[in-house]
């Protein structure tokens, strides 16, 4: 199944205390260009998470953001020092006796004194978080994906159905090229009657005349390359693995095999075919400019 270039994905979760968000959206665009955008203390996932796109996505503009909430983190450490808290203790206890002081200590009023207690910040474990954010950017991969397969359907069902429309512009082409030469042949007739005044016309030199035409005219093979076309374009479409830029360069060709048959087509009934044609093959191209 074809995917759409565009789409949109999220997915969140917990990992070692932090809550995770991760979104995708895509544009269309010639080459895969990811951007990634996360909090500076987590910049070390920027990899992991770049690599985890580009298994999922061939081509198109994609912006990654990942947020990520530590307010529920216990990612503080008080520490106790023993040393100076000793110490400090012993001073007072010194100056107790010595003065005669009471001695009113509690745990309240140790824990003011300066530097007895120090916030320490816990260590990030960049290993385990970025295990676990690759993770939720895989779930929020799967939700993108699915959407750009819903809107891939939709692409495939309209290039289908220009393709029939398509088909029978080409089948009245090459139903009405053969009456072309046949209407020529008869004004060819009438012409040559009228010049010569007589019935009497050379018939080899009718058939000669209208094979030399029949000739200029013919578009048996650019209608024949253009069915080609159609078949390969139809089982791209219904492929599996992307195809967009295949697909471009195929709609190229399309246009090459219209385009001639406009240049020689000598019937305003083609004439006005081919411009429908060209008009089918217009809308299959802005439409594939969607598929990745």
């Amino acid at each position: 199944m074809i995917k759409s270039m565009t789409g949109y994905g999220s997915a969140k979760g917990v990992v070692d205390g932090l809550e995770i968000s991760v979104e995708l959206k895509s544009v269309n665009n010639r080459y895969l260009d990811t951007s990634v955008r996360l909090p500076r203390s987590f910049l070390f996932a920027e990899d992991l998470v770049k690599s985890l796109v580009q298994k999922h996505i061939s081509r198109g503009k994609v912006d990654v953001f990942v947020n990520v909430d530590a307010s529920q983190a216990v990612d503080m450490t008080v520490r106790v020092n023993e040393g100076l808290l000793k110490a400090y203790l012993e001073a007072i206890d010194h100056i107790a006796e010595e003065y005669q002081l009471q001695k009113d200590l509690t745990a309240m009023s140790v824990s003011r004194i300066p530097d007895v207690l120090s916030v320490e910040k816990k260590d990030l474990d960049a290993e385990a978080i970025s295990a676990g954010m690759g993770v939720i950017v895989d779930q929020a991969l799967a939700d993108f994906d699915a959407m750009r397969l819903r809107e891939g359907e939709k692409l495939r069902d309209d290039v289908l159905s220009r393709l029939q429309t398509i088909s029978s512009l080409v089948e009245f082409v090459e139903r009405k090229a053969p009456e072309t030469v046949a209407e020529y042949r008869c004004r060819l007739e009438q012409k040559m009657a009228e010049v010569l005044d007589t019935s009497g016309i050379d018939e080899n030199r009718i058939l000669a005349e209208a094979a030399i035409f029949a000739d200029h005219i013919a578009v048996d093979e650019e209608t024949v390359r253009l069915r080609s076309h159609m078949a390969q374009l139809e089982t791209m479409i219904r492929g599996n693995s992307p195809t967009g830029r295949k697909i471009d360069f195929l709609i190229q060709e399309f246009n090459r095999e219209a385009n001639t048959i406009g240049s020689k087509c000598q019937n305003s009934d083609i004439a006005h075919v081919v411009v429908d044609l060209k008009s089918e093959i217009e809308k299959i191209r802005e439409q594939i400019q969607n598929i990745e």
